[in-house]
């Protein structure tokens, strides 16, 4: 029940726009009123007042003493009612939105692609992906979680391993024609060998495991797996294939597995990222649940351990 002792909402905004711009005329077309109905509600304050807010001259109003002490208090209290209405806005707008922050490769090779089933799932959340390898800063408030390949340690925050991978030789059908077969470890020597600028898993270490020396001859270097992948794929060489980020393009034929069983474990692997002493906060724990049946089926499909 409203306060008998309050003013209606509706006179107050009259008399606010009224003072601010002394002019009824003026304050009509601001609120979208006709003239006479700010002067009706100006009049219906004056009546619940008791007392004159304006002086009506001929061509002019004046605020009156009580009128410019009561504009004062209202100017403030309408200002202070409208932060905290926008600060209730920003505050819902923040609670809906979930920020996801992932690596280049795996966004592009993996995680673009099942974002739809994500939303499907959570359809209250506003889902927004990041994509960038920069480190993630949760101080800002920014990004609610990241997804990172590396050791499993950064700063200020809490990982768990969601995926790790291997790496074994790929390349396009063409390219292992051209090459006439590539069915055996030896044979990559006379390849152009794709590498993957920064992973501790290389080439040389890969001969090694194979008991086959590496071979001087070299292909392009790429600062990130996707682009290696995208190279093979053209043909441009062999490309030492992550497991996790060739898996979707062996299974529709661009690339094939020239020696699946010669597989080489890979120290780095998938990481879910969130700020410390955040692990039971609602949207770490939607995307936890998630990316969890994702990476439950994505193994079982591809056979991947």
């Amino acid at each position: 029940m409203a306060d008998p002792q309050l003013p209606p909402l509706q006179t107050l905004r009259a008399f606010e726009a009224t003072a601010r711009r002394l002019s009824m005329t003026l304050a009509a077309e601001e609120l979208h009123l006709t003239h006479g109905a700010v002067s009706r509600q100006v009049k219906a304050l004056e009546d619940h007042l008791g007392v004159q807010l304006f002086r009506r001259l001929t061509r002019k109003i004046e605020l009156t003493d009580a009128g410019a002490s009561f504009f004062s208090t209202v100017t403030r209290l309408l200002s202070e009612i409208a932060r905290e209405a926008d600060g209730i806005r920003r505050r819902n707008e923040t609670d809906a939105r979930l920020v996801v922050s992932s690596g280049v490769s795996f966004a592009t090779k993996w995680l673009t692609a099942r974002l739809h089933r994500l939303m499907a799932r959570y359809p209250d959340f506003d889902v927004q992906l990041e994509v960038t390898d920069a480190p993630v800063d949760f101080t800002t408030g920014k990004i609610d979680v990241a997804l990172r390949y590396g050791a499993g340690q950064y700063p200020a925050a809490t990982a768990e391993r969601i995926m790790n991978e291997t790496v074994s030789p790929v390349c396009s059908p063409a390219y292992r024609e051209r090459m006439g077969g590539l069915s055996a470890p030896r044979d990559l020597t006379t390849c152009q060998l794709i590498h993957e600028i920064g992973m501790t898993t290389t080439w040389e270490r890969w001969f090694a495991t194979m008991d086959v020396p590496c071979p001087k001859m070299r292909g392009a270097g790429f600062s990130h797996g996707s682009m290696s992948i995208e190279a093979a794929i053209r043909g441009e060489g062999v490309a030492l294939g992550r497991s996790v980020l060739v898996a979707e393009d062996l299974r529709a034929g661009r690339l094939v597995a020239l020696f699946p069983r010669a597989k080489m474990d890979v120290e780095w692997g998938y990481d879910l990222v969130y700020r410390m002493g955040n692990q039971d906060h609602p949207k770490v724990r939607a995307l936890r649940n998630w990316i969890a049946d994702e990476v439950r089926d994505f193994t079982a499909a591809n056979f991947l351990d």
